[in-house]
């Protein structure tokens, strides 16, 4: 489930993954898939040493709580409104709490959550930059430090909470850890992994 982090522009917010059958974040209101997110990372791993760094990333932005909808509502069975309503429709909360896992095949969803997320959401293309050493990180219009950064990068390597399911990552996350171990420079300086 999304967690609270902490930002320099928005003060808290919400990050994170938010149904297990989905690969897809959600940072306030920009929503993204996870391999999206990883390549965006493995990306900037290759230029992390460099005094500054600029992409985009496209995501979808939703503009209103009305569309986004009520997660806990939405888990709890009880109210379908909005994308996250129709997404646990679709892909209900487990009847057991054992079965409350991330899951790793979630990439396998993406042309139906794209689908339903299509009824709310406009795509968008946003900044993506670092500077000062990677002491700044914004994205979009959210802008974060360099440790606040690090845990949205850590949140997606643990698989959020609950966690992935069997301690079994996708590839692509991984592939984002090997790429950042490789030029722990900048952004990266002092970030750990951990099983």
């Amino acid at each position: 489930m999304p967690l609270a982090f902490n930002s320099l522009s928005h003060g808290t917010i919400a990050f994170g993954f938010f149904n297990i059958e989905s690969d897809m974040l959600l940072c306030d209101r920009y929503f993204f898939f996870a391999n999206d997110f990883c390549s965006y990372i493995g990306n900037l791993a290759e230029n992390a040493g460099e005094e500054s760094y600029k992409a985009f990333w496209q995501v979808y932005f939703i503009e209103t709580p009305e569309d986004i909808g009520d997660l806990a509502g939405a888990i709890q069975g009880n109210r379908f409104d909005g994308f996250l309503g129709e997404l646990y429709r679709r892909f209900p909360f487990p009847v057991r709490s054992e079965g409350f896992k991330q899951k790793t095949e979630g990439f396998q969803t993406q042309s139906h959550v794209s689908e339903i997320i299509a009824k709310y959401a406009r795509p968008l293309e946003i900044s993506f930059s670092v500077s000062s050493n990677g002491r700044e990180i914004k994205i979009g219009v959210y802008r974060f430090n360099r440790s606040q950064f690090q845990k949205l990068i850590l949140y997606v390597w643990r698989g959020g909470y609950p966690r992935w399911k069997d301690e079994i990552r996708p590839g692509y996350v991984t592939q984002m850890r090997d790429n950042i171990l490789q030029n722990c420079a900048g952004v990266f300086e002092s970030i750990i992994f951990e099983d």
